[in-house]
């Protein structure tokens, strides 16, 4: 049997996660585009995804995406200029700036948590609720493990 072949028929956990994660990205995102935040691409998901609606250190977003935090910075300029983000002073270190979600922002950050809230009712409906929960933990602990954590 052909390497693409077996791949196909007997996928390996990278493949797996990386079917999961795309067929999460292109409906999450498709679906934003539909609501309104048409700017946004599956890499902004790094920045997106960890931010907090009070502000978060970029050095916090670089270390729960699992990006360098000059791929941080990068996505922070283009979020910013999309108008999704602002840079401010962090109050607690003056040498310090929070990226802080705009109205944009927050909006996109509610409509991508429902979104993503129906994809897991649908996978859960799919599997069933015990199935599925047992699903995620054991994939939380995998990745977990796989981090190194």
């Amino acid at each position: 049997m052909r390497r693409s072949e077996r791949k196909q028929q007997e996928p390996d956990l990278g493949v797996l996660a990386s079917r999961l994660l795309f067929g999460v990205q292109s409906e999450l995102f498709a679906t934003l585009a539909q609501q309104g935040h048409a700017g946004l691409r599956p890499q902004h998901g790094a920045v997106l995804a960890h931010l907090d609606a009070e502000g978060s250190r970029a050095t916090d977003l670089a270390r729960h995406s699992g990006q360098h935090k000059q791929v941080v910075g990068k996505l922070v300029d283009e979020l910013e200029q999309l108008g999704y983000v602002e840079r401010r002073p962090d109050p607690t270190d003056r040498r310090a700036k929070l990226i802080v979600p705009t109205a944009r922002g927050l909006d996109q950050m509610e409509r991508s948590d429902a979104i993503v809230a129906g994809i897991e009712e649908r996978a859960a409906s799919a599997v069933g609720a015990e199935a599925y929960a047992t699903f995620k933990d054991l994939l939380r602990r995998v990745s977990a493990h796989q981090r190194g954590g």
